[in-house]
């Protein structure tokens, strides 16, 4: 009788499945075209090669040069709270390729920008969505100028110290973030705002 091994494709496959079933749809991620996404495509893919066993645990991932990949909780959260519309121009801000991929498998036509391409303005069409993977202290003028009148944000938000999932919606020409929930989401240093002097 032969006994054939696992594969890494194969064991990649099952943490997916396992992701899914006791990180997401325990925490109220039950959106099936979310899910789906996330079944579909290959986390391991987006971190080190020394991170790829870990690829699928329930905390951030460290990319190098002070990046992470968030948890597959917050993806899943940001990705309900997103609701993408097939077709929809989505801006993704990530250190990462696997948001962009997720909004991609969703039916978005994705852009993306590295944080620091994103904090400092760096011009392009206006989208009906941003996502950004990370917490921020503030949105630049710049990034929010992307926006169209009546887009959609969602992101991390740092307030006090703590790290919340928010959404907000361009009105007017102004964005306001709205916190959902405390989450643990990596920062982003490139949006933080500027410090103040204090006694």
């Amino acid at each position: 009788m032969t006994v054939l091994e696992d594969s890494p494709v194969t064991n990649a496959a099952a943490a997916r499945r396992a992701m899914i079933d006791s990180q997401l749809r325990v925490s109220g991620v039950n959106d099936p075209a979310v899910l789906a996404a996330m079944d579909a495509v290959p986390r391991e893919d987006f971190v080190p090669a020394a991170a790829k066993a870990n690829a699928y645990i329930d905390r951030a991932l460290p990319l190098g040069e002070g990046q992470a990949l968030p948890a597959p909780l917050v993806h899943g959260r940001m990705l309900v709270e997103a609701a993408i519309a097939a077709g929809e121009q989505v801006l993704v801000v990530s250190p990462s390729g696997y948001l962009a991929a997720l909004a991609s498998r969703l039916g978005a036509e994705v852009a993306s920008l590295a944080p620091a391409d994103a904090a400092t303005g760096k011009k392009g069409g206006l989208v009906a969505l941003i996502l950004v993977d990370g917490a921020i202290e503030q949105l630049p003028a710049g990034l929010a100028a992307r926006l169209a009148e009546g887009g959609r944000i969602v992101t991390g938000l740092v307030e006090h110290g703590v790290t919340r999932l928010a959404v907000g919606r361009k009105v007017a020409g102004e964005v306001a973030l709205l916190p959902l929930a405390d989450m643990g989401i990596p920062v982003l240093a490139e949006f933080a705002a500027p410090r103040r002097w204090s006694f």
